[in-house]
C-alpha cells in the first residue's frame, strides 16, 4: 500500500513557493514541511502515472486494478511475469477473440507453453451451389498444451478458457502434457 514514505523529498517544496519573508520564519518552515511530507508521495505518483498504466512497469498491487480496466480476472497463483503478460496482451487478444489463432495466442500467454489446436470446422467458396460443405458435420475442438511443468497450467484453467472462447454448440477436449 502506498502512503507516506519516510524521507521522500518533495519535488516542489512548499516553502519555496512562499514570499521571502515567510521562508525565513522557523515556524512557517516546520509548518510547510508537514505539507511536503504528505504531498511528496502524491506528487511522486503523479509524476510516474505513465509507469502505472504500463502493465510491465506498474506496481504489483496496482496490476490487479489495471486488469479490471481490460476486463481480465487475474489468478493470484500465477507468477508475476505471467500476470503482467496477460494484462499487457489483453487488447490484442480481444481483437483475435473467436478465432483459432486468438485462442492459441491466449492459451500461450496464460500457460507459457506450446499450444496445438485441431478444429473440425472449415471455410470454402465455390461457384457451384451444390458443392460439398467444408468441415465436419459434428463440430469439435481438440486442444493440447505442452508445458515443462503440468502443474503450472492446470487443466481446469485451460478448459475454462477454451469453454469461454468457443461457440456453445462445439464439443471440446483439453489435454495438458
Amino acid at each position: 500500500m502506498r502512503g507516506a514514505v519516510a524521507g521522500l523529498p518533495s519535488a516542489v517544496p512548499m516553502l519555496e513557493l512562499l514570499p521571502a519573508i515567510y521562508q525565513e520564519d522557523p515556524f512557517t518552515e516546520r509548518f510547510m514541511a508537514g505539507f511536503d511530507d504528505v504531498l511528496a508521495p502524491v506528487l511522486s505518483t503523479v509524476d510516474c502515472v505513465a509507469d502505472y498504466l504500463d502493465p510491465l512497469l506498474a506496481p504489483e498491487d496496482f496490476l490487479e486494478w489495471l486488469s479490471g480496466w481490460v476486463g481480465i480476472e487475474l489468478d493470484e497463483g500465477w507468477p508475476l511475469d505471467r500476470r503482467r503478460a496477460v494484462v499487457g496482451t489483453a487488447v490484442e487478444m480481444y481483437r483475435m477473440r473467436g478465432t483459432v489463432s486468438g485462442l492459441r495466442a491466449n492459451l500461450e500467454v496464460l500457460t507459457g507453453g506450446v499450444v496445438e489446436i485441431v478444429d473440425s470446422g472449415g471455410v470454402a467458396h465455390s461457384l457451384d451451389p451444390d458443392a460439398e460443405l467444408p468441415g465436419d458435420a459434428h463440430p469439435r475442438l481438440a486442444v493440447r498444451v505442452r508445458v515443462q511443468d503440468p502443474l503450472s497450467a492446470p487443466e481446469d484453467l485451460v478448459d475454462a478458457v477454451v469453454a469461454a472462447a468457443k461457440p456453445a454448440h462445439v464439443v471440446h477436449r483439453v489435454e495438458v502434457a
